[in-house]
């Protein structure tokens, strides 16, 4: 079996980029968590997901071209699952990525919390360093537009 050259990873990428791309929709997201608990019909992910019918179905087209879910028909109803299991755990690697990104920037804010008292004269809210020059009173301004005829 021929291997590809060392370092051309082009096309794996660019699929992998696919995916992602499949991936890349807050419905389309909240419908995998929904199908990594087990199959479901479209009835219950359009209760579940909040969404129109034709929306939904755009999105479940999407997915399924991309080979993440797969589909089975019930007399009327369609019954989607995960199409592969590894789907699962790529959801949880996202959201751990999240968290820990999430806990990080909560860190960054609790540590500007110590900055609550300290504010840019005529910015209400907006902290400035200590002994940093406020903006110059309004007489001294220079403008930098003209008036426009009225």
């Amino acid at each position: 079996m021929p291997h590809a050259a060392p370092g051309n990873d082009a096309p794996l990428n660019e699929l992998k980029a696919d995916l992602f791309k499949a991936l890349g929709h807050p419905v389309r997201v909240r419908t995998l968590e929904l199908l990594a608990a087990g199959e479901l019909p479209v009835s219950r992910l359009l209760i579940e997901t909040r969404t129109e019918a034709s929306n939904l179905s755009q999105h479940l087209s999407v997915l399924r071209r991309a080979g993440v879910v797969a589909a089975r028909r019930e007399g009327n109803a369609v019954h989607y699952r995960l199409a592969d299991t590894a789907v699962s755990p790529l959801l949880a690697a996202a959201q751990a990525v999240l968290v820990r990104t999430l806990s990080a920037n909560r860190a960054v804010l609790d540590g500007l919390d110590g900055l609550a008292g300290i504010t840019t004269p005529g910015v209400p809210g907006l902290p400035v360093a200590p002994g940093a020059p406020g903006p110059e009173p309004a007489a001294h301004r220079r403008t930098a537009y003209r008036s426009l005829p009225a």
